[in-house]
């Protein structure tokens, strides 16, 4: 049996991640890998919490600049992490694990409020936690919320599941040469002007020396390897 390095993590979904290869929504086929993923990590023994984008159903800085006005548009997109946050509760009771769905707007009927000690005492017997809408402030990205949650539950490490093998010195897509950073720090990122996640939520890493892994959730396996220390994808740290 893999030894993990780190015993609590947090791990940043995009709502992007949850499309498969739909343009739109969520495709079920994809939210089932994405619980089986984890499933893989929780067998281990390790404490689990999820933060949930909604961009797949809707994206709030989008509506904005169509014309909506800002705080609208981002109720809107907090509300659309609720939707991805209940469907992988859902795939993830279905497999077997105990799962709780926090969100930071209050909806009693569908899930519990945001509270810090609980949350803690639900990681603590085991249970998957998913933080749905956001911070539940506009103008934060859900960049932010998933460094400010895995802050707030003292995770040893921010996970960020993306569509990319990790962090590279210039755009793979236009540049062939483009070479992947393994490791790097939080200045260094930010001197270089890399596009990890937006700058409150990059800042608020560096400021609380969160380390951070960025790798492609699409090979299988990936979330355990990350877990148990394997050089998989791009980390950042101080």
């Amino acid at each position: 049996m893999e030894k993990p390095r780190y015993q609590r993590i947090a791990l940043k979904l995009s709502g992007e991640a949850l499309m498969g290869d739909q343009n739109f929504g969520i495709s079920l086929d994809m939210i089932k890998y994405v619980a089986e993923e984890i499933h893989s990590v929780v067998a281990l023994g390790v404490q689990t919490a999820i933060i949930v984008g909604g961009g797949n159903i809707f994206r709030g800085v989008a509506a904005s600049s169509d014309g909506m006005d800002r705080a609208s548009a981002d109720h809107m997109g907090m509300l659309a992490t609720v939707m991805n946050s209940l469907a992988l509760q859902d795939a993830l009771e279905k497999i077997g694990l105990q799962t709780r769905v926090q969100t930071a707007i209050s909806m009693h009927e569908v899930a519990e409020p945001y509270i810090l000690r609980r949350a803690v005492r639900h990681l603590e017997r085991g249970r998957v936690v998913i933080f749905g809408a956001g911070t539940g402030n506009p103008y934060f990205t859900t960049d932010t919320a998933a460094v400010l949650r895995a802050q707030e539950v003292h995770a040893e490490i921010l996970l960020k599941a993306t569509k990319v093998d990790g962090i590279y010195d210039s755009d793979p897509l236009v540049n062939k040469n483009a070479k992947l950073l393994k490791r790097i720090k939080y200045r260094d990122a930010l001197q270089k002007q890399l596009k990890v996640m937006d700058m409150t939520a990059f800042s608020l890493a560096m400021d609380n020396q969160l380390p951070l892994a960025v790798f492609k959730l699409g090979d299988r396996g990936n979330i355990k390897r990350v877990v148990c220390g394997e050089d998989i994808g791009t980390f950042i740290n101080q």
